[in-house]
């Protein structure tokens, strides 16, 4: 009997290891320091950034198992984090870069929970610089934070076309108040409307080209971030891009048409044109120009160039200089979380250092 016993207690803990061998953890650790100028109410800023570098600060546990037939069951589990504080990015939540379950195969990925959606994967090959401190961030905060709580999503991808889209019960459950952060958790008995988003995407990869589209709407909800405070209320996006590839780079190029129905009706463009160069495997240089319009509210432009040196597969290096240019009505920060006097232009640094595991 003891025999049995002990036969049977070795074969769970062999089979809870065997299931355990697929997960993985996984991350970016991102920061250094940054100077921006004309920091409102005055004078310059020097210290280091809390909200990202040349990107988000992260962890994850992902895994997956084999379920036979080129079928697989899968979950992530993704945190972001502040390096210089320690603290909780995302609207203070555990995991909330991702927190999801779902199934692969032949015919696509299906996820449930909290994920990316639609906005952020269309820019992934066409904006060369990103999530960074300087970045199209300072126009619209939610590009690098384009993710949809309560959200069933499929992505597919099929002889270089990709499609793919998200429905969202009750967009973004934390709050009270940020760029990731927007209380309006939904799921309200008797207003359907409530906080729903859908995401949709249209992209081909070629070996030496791309093109994509997106279309993203999300309403609003009692309680939730202005303007967007009633489930009347609409935020669209309608994303356009393309890259070309080359032997020692790509350029990239893209549009972003916006209009928020609320209570005071807005609409803006947003286009971009950037490039990637490799001077050498280790080194590139990234450039960018993105030039932003708020209907009968003025604009902005900003250019930005950066440089990365690799040294090794995990540890880069790098510096990013931005320059802001406001119109007379506007006071967009080149640096994510900054801030600027209207009308003035301001220029930002960063050097850093990034790390994966």
């Amino acid at each position: 009997m003891r025999k049995q016993w002990s036969a049977a207690l070795l074969a769970a803990i062999g089979g809870t290891a065997a299931a355990q061998s697929n997960v993985t953890l996984y991350g970016i650790v991102d920061t250094g320091v940054q100077y921006y100028n004309h920091a409102a109410p005055g004078g310059s800023l020097v210290g280091m950034p809390t909200l990202t570098g040349e990107l988000p600060s992260r962890f994850g546990l992902k895994g997956n198992e084999d379920l036979g037939g080129g079928n697989k069951a899968f979950f992530v589990l993704e945190n972001g984090f502040a390096t210089p504080t320690g603290g909780f990015n995302n609207g203070g939540r555990i995991f909330g870069r991702a927190a999801n379950v779902g199934l692969s195969g032949t015919y696509g990925t299906l996820t449930l929970g909290r994920q990316m959606n639609m906005s952020m994967l269309v820019l992934n090959n066409a904006d060369v610089i990103g999530p960074s401190i300087h970045s199209m961030a300072s126009f619209d905060s939610y590009l690098p934070n384009a993710r949809s709580d309560n959200a069933i999503g499929y992505l597919g991808q099929f002889a270089g076309v990709t499609i793919g889209g998200t429905y969202s019960f009750g967009r973004d459950a934390a709050g009270p108040a940020g760029p990731s952060a927007t209380n309006c958790g939904g799921e309200v008995p008797g207003n359907a409307l409530a906080c729903r988003q859908y995401t949709a995407l249209l992209a081909y990869d070629g070996a030496r080209f791309g093109v994509a589209g997106s279309y993203d709407v999300m309403r609003g909800g009692a309680g939730a971030s202005s303007p967007l405070i009633s489930s009347a209320y609409t935020d669209t996006r309608t994303i356009l891009d393309g890259y070309v590839k080359f032997n020692a780079g790509k350029l990239g190029i893209g549009w972003i048409r916006r209009n928020v129905s609320a209570a005071d009706h807005s609409q803006s463009d947003l286009v971009f044109v950037g490039g990637t160069y490799y001077l050498r495997p280790a080194f590139s240089l990234d450039a960018q120009v993105s030039r932003y319009v708020l209907r009968n509210h003025g604009s902005a432009t900003l250019l930005v160039g950066r440089a990365n040196y690799a040294l090794s597969k995990r540890t880069t290096v790098y510096t990013s200089v931005g320059y802001m240019l406001n119109g007379a009505q506007t006071n967009l920060p080149v640096a994510a979380g900054g801030t600027v006097g209207t009308g003035l232009n301001q220029v930002g640094a960063m050097v850093g250092v990034q790390h994966r595991f």
